[in-house]
């Protein structure tokens, strides 16, 4: 006679007894597990570029990644503001630092943008010129290749928690001669940066029109930002 196997419990207690490092305690983690997660409307976003770690960053922002971001953003219509940030107050260079720094703009949300990448270079089939004095000179015969990672983290600063992370990845490579390829390279780099611009752009919109359509006192049944104003824009014209 065959019986039914029994379905698995649920797990709902910590059976790692030795993780006991870190600040929360056993209630404060089941807090902030269990609270709803979502975004509010009509609230103040800023875009923060920072270089490796999540702290203010010092370093000239000469990227314009953070403005496409903000270009995107604002085109929701989810927002009320979106602006880029200048990391030169406060002097801080640590978590609390950007919180103090959102605190100045007044702004809810923090939108962390960094890229990083990895190099290799590599002689190809042309190396052969460099047996004559003028190929050595003039031929592409490095190959320069860049792997890189665009991120974007959208930090709540009221409650300090990550709502959501997205990496576009970029890739690419290209030939170089002898000349100028500190300056190729930063080109090169600033161009596989700007082909994923827009696909990044994408991730982050998207996610924030899921966290927006998560907050429980938003209407299901509303049109979003975007399509009410095409209706305004119908209505105006009839």
């Amino acid at each position: 006679m065959q019986l039914p196997a029994a379905q698995p419990r649920v797990l709902e207690d910590n059976h790692f007894k030795t993780d006991r490092s870190g600040n929360l305690t056993e209630a404060q983690l089941r807090e902030i597990l269990d609270a709803p997660v979502f975004l509010e409307e009509e609230t103040r976003l800023g875009i923060v570029p920072v270089a490796t770690a999540y702290e203010v960053d010092n370093e000239l922002p000469v990227s314009s990644i953070p403005h496409s971001l903000s270009d995107a953003i604002e085109g929701t219509g989810f927002f009320e503001v979106t602006t880029e940030v200048s990391t030169d107050w406060p002097k801080d260079r640590s978590v609390a630092g950007l919180r103090e720094l959102a605190a100045r703009y007044r702004v809810k949300y923090l939108l962390l943008y960094r890229h990083r990448f990895e190099d290799a270079r590599r002689l190809n089939p042309w190396g052969w010129s460099y047996l004559t004095v003028i190929g050595a000179f003039v031929a592409p015969a490095r190959t320069f290749e860049a792997a890189g990672v665009m991120e974007a983290t959208l930090f709540d600063v009221r409650t300090g928690t990550i709502l959501f992370t997205v990496y576009e990845r970029v890739h690419g490579q290209t030939r170089m001669n002898v000349w100028h390829n500190d300056v190729k390279r930063r080109d090169f780099k600033a161009l596989l940066l700007e082909e994923g611009a827009g696909l990044l752009a994408d991730q982050v919109t998207a996610k924030i029109r899921r966290l927006v359509a998560a907050n429980p006192a938003h209407d299901k049944d509303a049109p979003a930002p975007d399509e009410r104003a095409r209706g305004e824009h119908v209505l105006m014209h009839q």
